[in-house]
């Protein structure tokens, strides 16, 4: 720690990313990043950005991606925002949206960033328990101030809200903002964003690194009432006004008009993952209902720790969280069969051995 610290960097806690090792035959499932490439017309199309043009600025307002987004979402590109990945985006929105007088809501088990931004921001908030089953309940949210943020499906649990449970949500809490944060809604879950045209109030955040397979190309977005979307400008041209480069833009646009690649990848990301349940369960792992592309699971007779620990010595890397509701539980995302192959030997392996 420096002596030039501020005093606001002295009281970070920072976010923790998951591990980027790099170990030879490394199978990764830590990060929910797809098994598969991007979009064969989106590596297309990033590089063919790789011109004279890079000298110069990109479009600030990413107005072709915004429009491309608009028209696969329906909606109108007015209602849309985009940024730096979904990180970016959530953290403009905590600013923009989410610093209230009350106390931001968010669930007691959910994206470790959000208290994060609100430690960066100065924002007050309360955690609101998940139920036994590890799952949102709408009703705790009702009768409360304040604005509201919830990862759907929940991460790390996986678990969904319904459409129809989002709207309660949002219809209930008309007074402030509700953000929906739909990083994995493409893996089976139902997003909110047909609700925007009824509630005002509501924000719906995505990304492009999970389906899409964009990770490295940091790519998010936002779509609600253009209300809503202009604050979140007003907050990034406060910051950075060019988050998104030339080759991310062009790379997203592709991206978005290669359906059938999209629409083929995430299909088999959604039967690996019931592959994997069966197969989890049929070792004695308690598996969590995933709308996700990972699964939330636990066995009833070892450590999360230790399991972790073994498969990494095995070159199996999943993700540990040491919180205490969930220290025994492990999110293992969503691989190619022959990686999910590999991780369920290993398992196998280590149950055997520890019998």
């Amino acid at each position: 720690m420096s002596r030039f610290w501020s005093e606001l960097a002295r009281g970070l806690s920072p976010y923790v990313p998951g591990e980027q090792p790099q170990i030879p035959g490394l199978v990764k499932l830590n990060t929910n990043e797809s098994p598969f490439g991007p979009s064969p017309k989106a590596i297309e199309a990033i590089r063919a950005t790789a011109a004279d043009t890079l000298r110069l600025y990109p479009d600030p307002q990413a107005t072709r991606l915004r429009e491309a987004l608009a028209d696969y979402h329906e909606v109108a590109p007015d209602q849309v925002f985009v940024g730096n990945g979904s990180d970016e985006v959530l953290a403009h929105t905590f600013a923009a949206l989410l610093k209230q007088s009350s106390p931001l809501l968010f669930p007691d088990v959910t994206y470790s960033f959000y208290p994060v931004y609100c430690r960066l921001l100065g924002i007050d908030y309360t955690t609101v328990p998940l139920d036994a089953g590890m799952r949102v309940r709408v009703d705790d949210y009702l009768g409360r101030a304040g604005p509201v943020i919830v990862a759907n499906p929940n991460a790390p649990t996986g678990i969904a809200l319904s459409r129809a449970e989002i709207a309660r949500l949002v219809s209930a809490r008309s007074d402030a903002a509700v953000v929906v944060d739909e990083a994995y809604v493409d893996f089976g879950a139902e997003t909110a964003i047909p609700l925007i045209r009824d509630y005002p109030n509501l924000l719906v955040v995505q990304t492009m690194s999970k389906s899409r397979a964009l990770a490295g190309l940091r790519v998010g977005y936002a779509i609600g009432d253009a209300g809503l979307i202009a604050g979140l400008t007003r907050v990034k041209d406060s910051f950075n006004s060019y988050p998104l480069g030339r080759p991310a833009q062009a790379g997203a646009i592709a991206s978005l008009e290669d359906d059938a690649y999209f629409q083929q990848a995430r299909a088999v990301i959604i039967k690996n993952r019931a592959d994997l349940t069966a197969a989890l369960a049929g070792l004695g792992f308690e598996v969590l209902p995933s709308s996700a592309n990972f699964v939330f699971a636990r066995h009833p007779d070892r450590s999360g720790q230790a399991l972790a620990a073994a498969l990494r010595e095995r070159a199996v890397l999943v993700r540990h969280f040491t919180a205490e509701r969930i220290a025994d539980y492990l999110r293992i995302t969503i691989g190619s069969e022959a990686e999910l192959a590999r991780l369920t030997d290993a398992l196998r392996e280590v149950l055997v051995q520890n019998s």
